[in-house]
């Protein structure tokens, strides 16, 4: 007897070709959902990126007059043909640029490659590597402004100490010692470039991190087989495996670094003389302090070809990953390129600045030289490579977190062991008289919470909006997604140089500045499109076939964008918001400009208020910067992990 079977249930899948009515051949099967997640971003990104955009090139067309603006045409573009100032700003971009990304790739590739190849305690040891990243800028300098000082700095004392100091002056590296760091014309752009890269090694170190974990095994057995030497295989498997990483972190850190202006401000303001000072400086000078909006205006516009061309040298590398660019190069000319470039950018940095260009590259030898001698150690010699690995795993640790620590010791010191300079290195006794005085003295407790506020909200706009935005980028398919992606990454690194002029002027059209929601609404310009980029690249990540199961099995496309992809998501989101959180608690340019009342200050802009001329509450200060820093460092320490998963599948991979 044949047993009776049921007829199968019908099954739900997605509507084939043939089923899509007119509109949805015309405009895509999903564009109906994709208007409605696209929708937030969109008009977001529209209100307070593009369209100020286009309201500052119109701005830069006029001059003030009085209270009046009347239209100049090009005017304000020509006057900066002749303008020193203009020119100066640009060179210092230029040079200041250049010379912290060469530095920040070369330690950063040693700091991951050491990290890598570590057996035990990576996650402790990364974890400490971020701390310079995530810190505000604020905090970081106002310890090296200290850490700097010609007379009183710890810099000079250590270097004094063991001999180092004196030499330099001998081989004519510095003029003279004790040297004055920030406040010798010589040394101050030098200065200001090593703090960025101590800043910003820390972020390479995490993207070269999670660019070496996605290279296969195999192709280092395969090489080690076919008899490859440690440098053989660095050259053939290594950069090969990590030459996407490297160029998208360097083009994002150039537009960063380019567009530098809160961490010079603090350092020296542009100073001495204008030796340090970028071009958003002098548009911030025209267009803030000078109330000339329309040359301020020109200036920020006037540097957005170099910026829009990244941006396509960025869009045009993701494309190509993708398969989707056009066709590379003949081998030849592809080969030939780099080099090509390379001499250029050489012959560009020794005209920009020849007093830096011979320095940088007698420290940039001396780096690659001990780099080339640890590396030899390590994959030769089993017996010494742990010792020598740890003694430079030491010396990375003591540049990474020598200023914290100068910090956190200085917050508990008397006011007396402040002035007197004593215990640089362990306060006797410990106090906490400098936290009584910050909440006495300073209304910190005020801008803590302001920084709460903000930082909070604009993280969960941009959260939201980025994972509507995101999903629809990654999974459906509609008309102009390609479009609206280019979009997304051109105000992802869209300079905050260029918008400041226009929201400031919105913002007092509106009547809001001097108030929270002047910050609320203008920070998503920055956060919303890096979290849409980054989720984008990371809901890619995630196999199509999960998603398109469960519309098999009967959910619908937001059910199965809620039970299965947003679960799934989890590193990418917590990624995104350990991003956004920190962006918004650091951010320093729209609080300086938009807020001027103390009530409505920001931690960064309020401490950089605590200093009156010469008058520098040290103390107070290095207890402020802990207890500014901590919550950061521990949401990082607890979140690591996910943020390497976070970039390994997103922004890294593109």
């Amino acid at each position: 007897m044949t047993a009776l079977r049921s007829a199968p249930a019908p099954v739900k899948r997605p509507p084939g070709p043939g089923s899509l009515t007119k509109t949805q051949r015309r405009l895509g099967r999903d564009w109906r959902l994709a208007v409605l997640f696209l929708a937030p971003t969109a008009v977001l990104v529209g209100v307070l990126v593009l369209l100020p955009i286009i309201r500052s090139a119109i701005t830069s067309t006029t001059e003030r007059h009085g209270a009046d603006s009347v239209f100049v045409g090009l005017d304000n573009y020509l006057a900066l043909v002749s303008d020193d100032q203009f020119r100066t700003g640009v060179v210092n971009s230029f040079v200041f640029t250049a010379y912290a990304e060469i530095f920040k790739v070369v330690l950063g590739l040693a700091a991951a490659l050491l990290l890598h190849n570590l057996a035990r305690g990576k996650a402790l040891l990364t974890g400490l590597l971020l701390v310079p990243w995530v810190v505000p800028t604020v905090v970081t300098a106002f310890s090296w402004r200290s850490l700097l000082d010609p007379i009183f700095g710890s810099v000079n004392t250590l270097l004094t100490a063991s001999g180092i100091g004196p030499l330099l002056a001998e081989v004519h590296l510095v003029d003279s010692w004790p040297a004055g760091w920030l406040s010798d014309a010589s040394l101050a752009m030098p200065s200001v470039i090593l703090v960025n890269v101590w800043k910003g090694v820390p972020f390479f170190t995490v993207c070269f991190l999670a660019g070496l974990k996605a290279i296969p095994a195999d192709q280092y057995e395969a090489a080690t087989i076919d008899g490859a030497s440690a440098r053989q295989r660095f050259t053939h498997v290594t950069l090969p495996g990590l030459r996407h990483v490297i160029t998208v972190t360097v083009t994002l850190s150039s537009i960063w670094t380019f567009n530098n202006f809160d961490l010079i401000w603090l350092l020296t303001q542009g100073g001495p003389g204008d030796v340090t000072a970028p071009y958003v400086l002098v548009a911030y000078s025209k267009a803030i302090l000078q109330l000339q909006y329309g040359a301020g205006a020109a200036v920020t516009l006037v540097m957005l070809p170099v910026i829009a061309a990244l941006v396509f040298f960025l869009v045009r590398l993701l494309r190509e990953d993708r398969g989707t660019g056009p066709a590379r190069p003949p081998g030849t000319i592809r080969k030939a390129l780099p080099w090509s470039i390379a001499a250029v950018f050489t012959v560009l940095l020794a005209w920009a600045a020849p007093d830096i260009f011979w320095k940088a590259a007698v420290i940039l030898a001396v780096i690659l030289v001990i780099a080339w001698a640890v590396g030899r150690v390590v994959a030769g010699r089993r017996r010494t490579s742990s010792g020598v690995s740890g003694l430079g795993l030491a010396a990375l640790l003591a540049f990474v977190l020598g200023p914290m620590y100068w910090i956190a010791v200085t917050a508990f010191k008397t006011e007396g062991q402040v002035v007197a300079r004593t215990g640089d290195l362990w306060p006797a006794p410990w106090s906490l008289e400098q936290f009584t005085a910050l909440f006495a003295n300073q209304p910190f407790g005020r801008w803590y919470l302001n920084t709460l506020l903000v930082s909070a909200a604009s993280t969960v706009v941009a959260l939201v909006c980025a994972v509507l935005a995101g999903y629809a980028l990654a999974r459906l398919r509609f008309r102009g997604a390609q479009g609206f992606t280019v979009t997304v990454l051109l105000t992802y690194v869209m300079p905050g140089a260029l918008l400041f002029i226009p929201l400031y002027q919105l913002l007092i059209g509106a009547r809001l500045t001097d108030s929270l929601w002047s910050l609320v609404v203008t920070y998503p310009t920055f956060t919303i499109p890096f979290a849409t980029w980054l989720l984008a690249g990371y809901f890619s990540s995630i196999p199509a076939e999960l998603e398109e199961a469960a519309l098999v099995d009967g959910c619908s496309r937001v059910q199965a964008f809620g039970r299965v992809v947003l679960p799934l998501a989890k590193p990418g989101l917590l990624a995104v918001a350990l991003f956004t959180l920190t962006n918004a608690w650091n951010e320093f340019l729209f609080a300086f400009v938009f807020i001027t009342k103390d009530e409505y200050k920001t931690l960064p802009v309020g401490m950089q208020s605590m200093i009156a001329g010469d008058v520098v509450p040290q103390g107070q200060l290095a207890a402020a910067s802990l207890l500014v820093s901590i919550p950061v460092v521990v949401m990082y320490a607890f979140g690591q992990r996910f943020l390497t998963e976070g970039l390994t599948a997103g922004a890294v991979k593109g």
